[in-house]
């Protein structure tokens, strides 16, 4: 037969297939009547995998039963995806545990950050709070979660990602582990300084301290020289450190501001190869509220183990025209070889479209998690990070 008369078959077969797929949808819609009265849960794996099993027996080939599986996924997907969004008509979609406001507090808030005086962090609390807040500092970034749960402190001004080094893959960790939650971020461009003692120059160097995330960002510059790196939890630790020691040989890489801090020299600003670097800061705090007009949703997510689950999970985001802007996984220790995920995507929690990705990614994902709404950065918005 000519490819021509082939094809004529192909859209007959595939007319006949649209009609089916159409009739199927229908009793679809009534399947969701009878669930929606009956206070019945839209996803029932144990009958998904019996249906796949059965779908799988009436083919005669391998490869027809791995595409039979796919296509029949995808279309109990879709059945789903009508089925919440019947929910979602009925006013059946729930209230999530969230509460909006029309402004997160800043004056006179107690906020913690990691590091010592003349952090980056610091510099973020002050940009998002203002100077009006009680800003103080711990040892480390658990040390700033303790400290928000247990309501010594209102919020807490951790680092999440920096444009040039990446993410800070503890934060991923520490959010969830703590039920704390996200509810603004401020980016912060980053230029780095070569800071030493008063008195002291660049040829007098022969040790530098500093994160070791500086010192990635650092590496172009640091290459030219044969100094011994040694890394600091923060960069204002390095800069007092060498305050406190007095010795001409070592130097700290930190912003210009600790350099003022604890009264040393500026030998050389901007080590830092990349002219945008900035690093992206959470606000986090012990409470599930948000702003009204937050625009940016946080949520973890973790996964059945078994083929195509992520996938078909993305698939909530696509039917719902949501836009997803960052996932990022981070190993599950207790679980050898599996993953947890962090997705960041555009909404707000009383858009009905956000509501109803949520409820799908809730009844499918084996377990999920908002970790917060609030409003994008405008440098972020603006390409800074």
């Amino acid at each position: 037969m000519e490819l021509g008369e082939l094809r004529k078959q192909i859209d007959y077969v595939d007319r006949q297939l649209v009609e089916l797929f159409e009739r199927r949808m229908e009793i679809c819609d009534q399947i969701g009547d009878v669930k929606l009265n009956a206070g019945s849960r839209i996803f029932d794996r144990e009958r998904e995998q019996e249906k796949l099993r059965a779908v799988k027996a009436m083919t005669h080939t391998d490869l027809n039963r791995t595409g039979a599986e796919e296509m029949f996924r995808l279309m109990m997907s879709v059945s789903r995806k009508l089925q919440y969004r019947k929910l979602a008509n009925a006013g059946a979609q729930g209230r999530l545990p969230f509460i909006g406001c029309n402004r997160i507090e800043r004056k006179g808030v107690r906020v913690v950050y990691q590091g010592a005086e003349g952090a980056y962090s610091e510099e973020a609390a002050r940009a998002y709070f203002g100077e009006d807040a009680n800003v103080c500092h711990v040892d480390t970034f658990r040390d700033a979660m303790c400290t928000i749960e247990e309501g010594s402190a209102d919020y807490a001004v951790l680092p999440i990602e920096n444009s040039t080094a990446g993410i800070v893959s503890e934060i991923y960790d520490l959010l969830s582990e703590f039920e704390n939650y996200i509810i603004g971020e401020q980016v912060i461009r980053i230029r780095h300084c070569l800071i030493g003692i008063p008195g002291s120059s660049i040829t007098d160097i022969r040790r530098v301290y500093s994160h070791p995330q500086s010192l990635m960002q650092s590496a172009r510059f640091l290459q030219d020289y044969s100094w011994e790196q040694i890394s600091m939890r923060n960069n204002a630790f390095a800069v007092k450190k060498v305050a406190e020691d007095g010795d001409i040989t070592q130097a700290a890489i930190a912003s210009e501001h600790a350099a003022r801090i604890y009264g040393m020299d500026v030998l050389l600003r901007g080590v830092n190869q990349s002219e945008r670097n900035a690093t992206r800061f959470i606000i986090v705090t012990n409470q599930k509220i948000y702003e009204e007009d937050a625009d940016k949703i946080s949520i973890c997510m973790e996964l059945p183990h078994e083929a195509g689950s992520l996938y078909r999970l993305m698939s909530h985001f696509i039917y719902n025209d949501l836009n997803m802007t960052r996932i990022e996984s981070r190993p599950i220790p207790e679980r050898s070889w599996e993953y947890r995920f962090f997705i960041d995507f555009e909404g707000n929690l009383a858009d009905s479209a956000v509501i109803n990705a949520l409820r799908g990614l809730r009844e499918e994902a084996a377990s999920l998690r908002i970790l917060g709404n609030y409003r994008a950065s405008r440098e972020q918005n603006e390409g800074v990070a």
